[in-house]
């Protein structure tokens, strides 16, 4: 199906700019396959000076996709949630995922895990609305302004290296920051010397 297309998208990046940017940062984080980073790095590969405009509408319309994504599952994926593993198991769950959620939504935003299960589950478990803006605002918006910054700075001639390495920087960079977390954390419980 040619709207699932990653070559679908590019052209039509090249062809309506921002807009389209915006459309596929905002459908991405709710349910769409084709992440806004194949949109983003082809309008910056274009127009290396206009990077960091093209990563701050990515950052905002991802994050306004996350809220609706949130809102989807907070009005429809409990239930069936509850229905399907019940309901102690649902409410475990969210104990959980609440002591970290300011953490897993960062990380959601930041590495090539599939963000829009992350923006579904904080509704289905009733996260906090407010952590998941800002964690969104702050893990999306490092992913793509560090992308933006690349090109800004280096041209089109760093798109190969993006296309290629991104993804693996970012899941590095994410693994460093998790076990920084972690250590921090057990540092603090004093379990740490």
């Amino acid at each position: 199906m040619e709207l699932l297309s990653v070559a679908f998208w590019k052209s039509l990046a090249l062809k309506y700019g921002a807009y389209a940017l915006a459309l596929n940062a905002f459908i991405e984080a709710i349910f769409f396959p084709i992440p806004p980073d194949v949109l983003l790095i082809t309008l910056c590969s274009v127009n290396p000076e206009r990077s960091f405009l093209y990563a701050l509408i990515t950052t905002i319309f991802s994050t306004l996709g996350g809220i609706v994504g949130y809102y989807l599952g907070f009005f429809g994926g409990r239930p069936l949630a509850e229905r399907f593993f019940g309901k102690e198991k649902v409410a475990r769950v969210h104990r959980l995922y609440e002591a970290y959620e300011g953490l897993i939504i960062l990380l959601a935003g930041f590495t090539p895990l599939p963000y829009k299960v992350f923006t579904i589950t904080s509704g289905v478990l009733f996260a906090s609305l407010w952590k998941l803006i800002v964690f969104s605002l702050l893990g999306r918006g490092l992913r793509f302004f560090l992308e933006a910054s690349l090109f800004y700075f280096f041209g089109a001639q760093i798109t190969g290296f993006v296309e290629k390495n991104l993804n693996f920087i970012f899941l590095g960079l994410g693994v460093a920051l998790l076990i920084a977390f972690l250590t921090y954390r057990r540092y603090r419980k004093g379990v740490l010397p």
